[in-house]
């Protein structure tokens, strides 16, 4: 008997995964291409040619509906994907696009809320039912469990972390408005972009070699940081006192037994251990289980959550039907 699978479709911000996904959140197929972002009418377009692209290349006669996560604010219940850009909203109704020219039930959501469901479901979720998952990556953001439920908010915009104020002296503006949010200060493109803000105040000092316009990788930050790069240190430092704030702020507020880093920016473990000096031991001391990059896979956890997220609302709609 063949297994039952959910096509699982993951955009975003450089990438755009596809894979089956089977009821214990393994992973039995993979591709990859890059993704555009530049506006919700052409990542709705790319995503309904490279679902189109897999229908026809392999044998779909096991999947039994199609979840999508895109990056912005969701509807899940309704199916519209509302926006990207809060200030430019272009609601999409994702959901019955993908249903019209597929012919099965499509379910969507919020990158960073399937990553969240992957880790209540796989992660730590099977030891505690009360913690954070924050993704650091090209933005920041994250989804609260409590009592093991996710918090999505009644217009599905909670967990916009990136947009808590870390300095409030802080002249860098963040695309919400303010001043201070950590995201311009600590996301992989906010580091990025200070880098290339503060470069000319180091010119003939020891120094990165950046391109201008180019986007500066974390790993290439976190070693120069490591050499002692005035400007790495400058912006690194910066970053992570941010991050710091940010997570304790969180732990005073919501009392949870355990925070999960995922994103980009975590891999390899550079970010978490120089996090580590700047927590508290007072503010941190009941999240028990600490403050950890997550163990599953960190290129596969949004597909895993996404194919995982459709399973339940598959069955969801059925045992309602």
């Amino acid at each position: 008997m063949q297994k039952q699978t959910i096509l699982a479709v993951d955009l975003g911000g450089t990438k755009v995964l596809l894979g089956e996904i089977d009821h214990t959140g393994h992973v039995l197929t993979r591709e990859k291409v890059a993704s555009d972002v530049s506006s919700q009418a052409a990542a709705t377009q790319l995503l309904l040619n490279q679902i189109d692209h897999y229908m026809k290349h392999h044998d779909t006669s096991h999947i039994q509906a199609i979840a999508l996560d895109v990056v912005g604010r969701v509807n899940s219940a309704t199916g519209v994907w509302e926006e990207i850009d809060p200030a430019d909203p272009h609601p999409i109704a994702l959901s019955q696009q993908v249903q019209d020219r597929f012919h099965l039930p499509c379910f969507i959501g919020n990158d960073v809320m399937v990553g969240t469901i992957a880790e209540n479901l796989l992660g730590i979720g099977t030891v505690t039912k009360n913690f954070i998952y924050l993704a650091i990556g090209t933005g920041i953001a994250g989804r609260i469990v409590l009592n093991g439920q996710l918090v999505n908010g009644p217009d599905y915009d909670a967990g916009e972390f990136g947009h808590m104020v870390v300095d409030q002296t802080s002249t860098v503006q963040c695309v919400c408005g303010r001043y201070g949010c950590v995201e311009p200060l600590a996301s992989g493109l906010g580091m990025s972009d200070r880098t290339h803000a503060l470069y000319p105040q180091y010119m003939g000092k020891p120094q990165l070699q950046i391109t201008p316009g180019q986007r500066i990788g974390t790993e290439t930050l976190f070693a120069a940081y490591d050499a002692g790069d005035p400007l790495a240190k400058q912006v690194v430092d910066q970053a992570l006192l941010g991050l710091a704030n940010l997570i304790m702020n969180l732990t005073r507020a919501l009392n949870p037994e355990a925070i999960r880093l995922g994103g980009g920016v975590t891999t390899g473990g550079w970010l978490v251990a120089h996090l580590q000096p700047l927590l508290k031991p007072l503010t941190m001391r009941f999240v028990r289980e600490g403050v950890k990059n997550t163990a599953l896979e960190p290129n596969s956890v949004a597909l895993q959550g996404c194919g995982l997220y459709g399973f339940e609302r598959l069955e969801g709609s059925e045992q309602h039907g």
